[in-house]
């Protein structure tokens, strides 16, 4: 019976619906119920523009976990009144691929429905699958949109980048999140309306807090805690911070080791110390080594920071850190972290100093621009008698002889005698070297050195 049959139907959608997670739940049916993004989503934003006019190009959603990929995929299919066919780059290849072009080929030629082919985890596929997107990105059969949460430029191939429109997406604001939480408790037919949830104000600050801009994590954290919530005597079910803290359980880090974040992180270390942040330096730390960094990949960090930023400033800095990338490989963890934090607060808070990364830039850059230049002849080892007959050696200067330490030669090549790539800073230890670096200068080169190297 139709009646019947129908019925059936729906009760089995409407059991479907209910055992999805409520961040599914709770997907934005339009753009009128999209949370966040309004530089890409807003009324006048170029894309609802173009939607507006029935067309979007091909696109590559670029952004962190739970701020509306997918969601963002579907609307745009929905205002584009055509059919939405979603692949996952982790379960799928090149025939899932083919197989769901056929069936947009055959949309396009029964009802002429376009067809917004979206694949998520783009990143996963490698560039022979991403190769096999283009001929029908390009021939129109479908209206690709990718996802990542990878940079695209090192993700996603050169051809398939230049056709497509990058749209980058943010973690969700504070404020965005406390619309979605509110929202799903108040919602009847598809939050948790019917639970009778109230949310204490420190409760909800827990979950914007820890989700960290994941409109997906904090969802299903607020539906956990709000079935573990025994309801009172009127039937509330009151929902406090200890209750979000243990929903959340062990909270996952936003972390990949081999993605942008984790290079982000490192940045923001490296730069906190060269700041002389101390707080900001071991909060970086932590991010790495709580999110299950490699405690070996932030030691090798500091022992760069510790040459590149601090350097001859205050040279206890380099030995102090290999010292603890020594000790974090002998202990590990737990205890390295002790080790990696003493390093990270000594640096961030040493002297700084670049002078030997311009030091050697600025003799790099000359090595580069006349790579052939010889060495002078009396610096030349004179091992044979012909070397000894050709110059070699002569008129060499022993430093030690001469009581001062330093002999009165030059050692550049010739064409370079007038060059001068080491500038001492006058911070921390590196103070002592400036006068006398300029004293033994006038004295190997007592006409020259008074070029700096980046200059012709």
């Amino acid at each position: 019976m139709p009646g019947a049959g129908d019925g059936g139907l729906f009760d089995d959608r409407a059991q479907v619906e209910a055992a999805m997670p409520l961040a599914a739940r709770m997907r934005p049916r339009d753009f009128a119920e999209f949370v966040g993004q309004s530089a890409v989503v807003g009324e006048q934003s170029v894309l609802r523009r173009a939607l507006a006019r029935g067309d979007a190009p091909s696109l590559i959603l670029w952004g962190p976990p739970g701020t509306g990929k997918t969601t963002l995929a579907r609307l745009i299919a929905q205002a584009l009144r055509a059919r939405f066919s979603a692949l996952s780059a982790v379960t799928s290849g090149v025939a899932d691929l083919r197989k769901e072009v056929e069936e947009a080929q055959r949309a396009l030629r029964q009802d002429g429905r376009r067809t917004v082919l979206f694949v998520d985890e783009l990143h996963r596929f490698s560039r022979s699958q991403q190769d096999a997107i283009l001929p029908h990105v390009e021939a129109g059969t479908v209206r690709f949109i990718g996802a990542t949460t990878e940079n695209p430029s090192f993700s996603v191939n050169n051809a398939l980048l230049s056709r497509c429109q990058v749209v980058a997406l943010s973690a969700l604001e504070d404020a965005s999140m406390a619309t979605l939480i509110d929202r799903a408790i108040e919602d009847r037919e598809r939050g948790i309306g019917n639970l009778s949830c109230r949310l204490a104000d420190e409760a909800r600050d827990a979950l914007i807090r820890h989700a960290g801009g994941d409109a997906r994590t904090a969802l299903n954290a607020l539906e956990l805690a709000a079935s573990a919530a025994p309801p009172d005597d009127e039937g509330i079910r009151e929902i406090d911070a200890q209750a979000i803290r243990e929903a959340y359980l062990h909270p996952a880090l936003r972390h990949d080791r081999q993605g942008d974040l984790h290079y982000d992180i490192a940045s923001a270390l490296i730069k906190s110390i060269r700041g002389s942040d101390a707080d900001a330096a071991v909060y970086w730390l932590a991010r790495l080594l709580e999110a299950g960094d490699d405690p070996l990949f932030a030691a090798r960090r500091l022992v760069i920071s510790a040459s590149e930023d601090i350097g001859l400033a205050d040279p206890a800095a380099l030995p102090l850190a290999v010292a603890a990338m020594q000790a974090t490989q002998l202990v590990g963890l737990p205890e390295a972290r002790l080790m990696l934090a003493e390093a990270a607060l000594y640096l961030a808070l040493a002297p700084k100093s670049n002078s030997a990364l311009r030091a050697y830039d600025a003799a790099q850059e000359d090595v580069r621009r006349r790579p052939g230049e010889p060495v002078p002849l009396h610096l030349r080892n004179a091992v044979t008698g012909l070397m000894r007959s050709q110059g070699y050696g002569q008129g060499y200067r022993y430093a030690h002889d001469d009581p001062s330490g330093v002999a009165a030669q030059e050692h550049l090549p010739q064409a370079l005698r007038d060059a001068r790539y080491y500038h001492p800073t006058q911070l921390g230890d590196e103070a002592q070297f400036f006068e006398r670096w300029d004293a033994i200068r006038g004295r190997i080169r007592p006409q020259g050195g008074t070029r700096d190297a980046d200059r012709p």
